[in-house]
């Protein structure tokens, strides 16, 4: 991430379509982020929905898929499933906010089912450049792994639920709206399916006067993307120390009686994909 002041690197990664992900075809688009330093900015004010929301799983809120994307697709908008759960954390104990956050994935804003096999440990840097953190999260599929060490850092916003306020961590990205132009930017797809844009590949990046629209913004003012999940607290230690040897993607590891895959694990096919132009994820 940029240290200076008023400087901006723009970065566009572009995602492909999975053959399979989590069970179904998925349209996996990553974003395109203007990395910064945020001056000055702060988390923004999200207002509590008066009406009640009753779902208790992940499928209750796939439900209300289109009332949270109303322009097209949920590709690269995950700060609206986060958005919808704000405005009803007040309605939702601390577990089951936490749960809620555990069904979409960060990068591709796709639906997600929790389980072991999709909980990946990744230890990212936070934001105020005080070092590596230690967490998890859930993905539809391996390469969001990649796109989050590139990508995404850490931060914290007070949230209110029916048990009361705390600090969480989340997962952050810059402000795309910072150059909006670069949303307009067409670029050949590595597929062979012909130009395209990030404002037509996702339509749900929407800016205006340099605000990415519905996003919930963290402590620095960075955009939400999710929570990144908490290790137990007497196994934290473990998990930042944690070496899994020679890589074997799809190996489970167990810490604290937390089951997961390490990002460890995905090191050579990242960089691997990374050689042949991002061709999957």
């Amino acid at each position: 991430w940029p240290k200076t002041a008023g400087t901006a690197a723009v970065v566009i990664v572009v995602c492909a379509t999975m053959p399979r992900c989590n069970g179904s075809l998925l349209t996996l688009l990553s974003f395109a982020t203007c990395l910064h330093e945020c001056t000055g900015l702060r988390a923004n004010e999200i207002l509590q929905v008066e009406a009640p929301w009753r779902g208790t799983s992940v499928n209750d809120l796939f439900a209300e898929y289109n009332n949270i994307f109303r322009h097209g697709n949920r590709n690269a908008a995950s700060h609206l499933w986060v958005r919808f759960l704000l405005e009803r954390s007040e309605q939702m104990t601390h577990e089951r906010l936490i749960y809620m956050f555990s069904g979409f994935c960060a990068v591709s804003g796709s639906p997600v089912r929790p389980s072991d096999y999709n909980r990946y440990k990744l230890s990212l840097d936070k934001v105020d450049g005080s070092g590596k953190t230690a967490g998890f999260m859930h993905y539809c599929c391996w390469p969001c792994v990649c796109d989050t060490q590139d990508f995404i850092r850490v931060d914290t916003r007070n949230v209110t639920t029916l048990d009361g306020t705390r600090s969480y961590r989340f997962a952050v990205i810059g402000n795309p709206c910072d150059r909006p132009h670069e949303l307009e930017k067409p670029f050949d797809d590595p597929f062979g399916r012909g130009p395209s844009t990030l404002s037509r590949d996702a339509p749900e990046v929407r800016c205006k006067d340099g605000v990415l629209q519905g996003a919930p913004l963290s402590d620095h003012g960075y955009v939400i993307i999710n929570m990144f999940f908490d290790p137990p607290e007497s196994s934290a230690a473990t998990l930042a120390q944690l070496a899994v040897g020679k890589p074997q993607p799809g190996r489970i590891s167990d810490v604290g009686g937390v089951r997961f895959q390490d990002e460890a694990e995905f090191e050579a096919m990242c960089e691997d994909r990374k050689r042949n132009g991002y061709n999957s994820g």
